[in-house]
């Protein structure tokens, strides 16, 4: 879930845990509300809830339509890259207020997936609050987005055979100087 936007309507779509869960699902699988319901343990009425912010905010799409019962069902996707979106929009960068709401659902949902953790599995921690030269920031901020582009690329629909359920979360920023 790399974005450049700010917007306080971007970042509000991705102040909640459950929509953090739904946009991880739905990078590697276009999924229908039903689905999605039934892949988090969400009701129906939810999983529609909080597509339709995710759809307002221009986090997920329409992929396709489908016939079930009688009725339409609408599937959606997460097009992960800025500019593999419909109408990336131009915003200016969000308040502070703004993205500690996003930093901590992001929290709340490292908490829910290390519950989840296999033990025994080679992982990676680190936690760094360090001074460092422009070109070390950048090469480092680079590297991240590769590793992040490469997950979210190899993503696949969940349960798929030969995939194994992953966690990445980053968060990478320059600060001020207290």
């Amino acid at each position: 879930m790399t974005s450049p936007k700010g917007s306080s309507n971007h970042l509000r779509a991705l102040a909640h845990p459950v929509r953090l869960r739904i946009l991880s699902l739905l990078t590697g699988a276009e999924l229908s509300a039903a689905e999605v319901a039934r892949e988090l343990g969400l009701t129906h009425a939810n999983a529609s809830y909080h597509l339709r912010f995710l759809l307002d905010a221009g986090e997920v799409v329409l992929g396709s339509e489908e016939s079930i019962r009688g009725g339409r069902a609408k599937r959606y996707r997460h097009p992960w890259r800025p500019e593999d979106r419909p109408q990336p929009p131009e915003v200016p960068p969000a308040g502070t207020e703004a993205v500690q709401l996003v930093v901590r659902a992001g929290t709340a949902e490292l908490l829910r997936r290390s519950r989840h953790r296999r033990p025994g599995i080679r992982s990676a921690f680190t936690d760094a609050e360090l001074w460092v030269d422009a070109d070390t920031w950048g090469r480092a901020l680079a590297l991240l987005e590769e590793a992040s582009a490469l997950l979210h690329d190899g993503a696949r629909p969940p349960r798929s055979e030969g995939t194994e359920l992953v966690n990445l979360s980053l968060f990478a920023f320059v600060m001020d100087a207290p």
